[in-house]
């Protein structure tokens, strides 16, 4: 084993440092991983440029990175069910406690939860890391590492699907063709949706969606009206959709969500904006428009294997851009512009394949 666990540690806003740091030792219930992948997120991104994300402030240097895949090299005294040479996706949500949230299966809202890259706690995004065993899945050969690391974010798309209820011909809007609206697309398509339409800025991220499977792309402008939108949206729909799932947390979009909605439908919010946001509540009260928000997910990484494995869904063209660990700093601000789609860092120096 090299002894160097070189790791992206984020030590105060805007000072992002590589350093090599000593290679842990997992407790009777970890394992000791050698991290192979590991994607870029937006609040990997958020947490350099601002030093914080709502209430989790930086305080102390933080290793970042929760999107993350790798090597099993030592397994701690009490666990049985991985060995070493395991390949493994690592859900960065660890519950501390046995609380209430645990025991009702919600665990991703214990306020004492564990979570890589979320201040205080260290994330992975560096050569050698230990995690709880409980909360690494083995990967089955037909998954690639870089597939591991995306279960993350796939995730997210899962747990905001079935919050949402989309079932067989549910009809669905998505707000947001980014990294999280792309894999709300590729889930709900692969969760029985008849048709989905997607919105964004930018054309290319909704060539993407097209390639992905979205039935209709809107292009939208920031000046456009929400219930200007709303009307485009039922037009190429051909009706309004019962379930849209709000991707960007912008307050124009979250209008353009709740208008365009059909009465008795879901609005999903995902994406997280400003603390107060003016919307239409009374028109989504009185059209009975629920209103559910997501966070996180929980429970959902042996779906996203199992749908992975079975070629039910594809995340394989989300990857756009690879960076050896070394080169961090030119990934985090490949991100930052919002070039391409999902930034992969590769933290094996002998294995920087996908």
């Amino acid at each position: 084993m090299a002894e160097e666990n070189a790791s992206v540690v984020l030590y105060a806003k805007g000072d992002l440092r590589i350093e090599n740091r000593p290679i842990p030792e997992p407790g009777p219930n970890d394992v000791l991983l050698q991290m192979h992948s590991v994607g870029i997120c937006g609040s990997d991104v958020h947490y350099w440029q601002h030093g914080r994300i709502g209430d989790f402030v930086l305080k102390k240097p933080m290793v970042l990175g929760h999107e993350a895949a790798g090597r099993v090299v030592k397994v701690g005294s009490a666990v049985t069910h991985l060995k070493p040479g395991d390949r493994v996706a690592i859900e960065p949500g660890v519950p501390r406690d046995m609380d209430e949230f645990f025991k009702r299966g919600q665990y991703n809202l214990s306020p004492t939860i564990f979570f890589c890259a979320t201040p205080p706690d260290d994330g992975n995004l560096c050569r050698y890391y230990t995690h709880n065993a409980n909360f690494c899945y083995k990967l089955p050969d037909n998954i690639t590492f870089e597939e591991g690391a995306l279960i993350e974010p796939l995730s997210v798309g899962i747990h905001a699907c079935r919050r949402a209820g989309v079932t067989l011909g549910s009809t669905v809007l998505i707000c947001g063709a980014g990294p999280i609206g792309l894999v709300s697309l590729i889930v709900a398509k692969a969760m029985g949706a008849s048709k989905v339409i997607i919105t964004d800025l930018f054309a290319e991220r909704l060539a993407m969606a097209k390639e992905l499977g979205a039935d209709f792309q809107l292009t939208v402008k920031k000046e456009d009206g929400a219930q200007v939108l709303a009307k485009k949206v039922k037009e190429i729909l051909g009706t309004q959709p019962q379930i849209t799932i709000e991707c960007t947390g912008v307050e124009s979009c979250i209008q353009t969500a709740l208008y365009a909605t059909c009465s008795g439908g879901v609005v999903l919010l995902v994406g997280l904006g400003a603390e107060m946001t003016t919307v239409p509540l009374v028109n989504a009260a009185v059209r009975e428009v629920d209103i559910r928000g997501v966070f996180r997910y929980c429970n959902t990484y042996p779906m996203a294997i199992a749908m992975l494995s079975s070629g039910k869904v594809n995340v394989k063209p989300l990857v756009t851009h690879r960076f050896p660990l070394e080169q961090a700093g030119q990934a985090f601000e490949t991100t930052r512009q919002g070039l391409g789609i999902k930034v992969m860092l590769k933290c094996d120096k002998n294995d920087q394949n996908p």
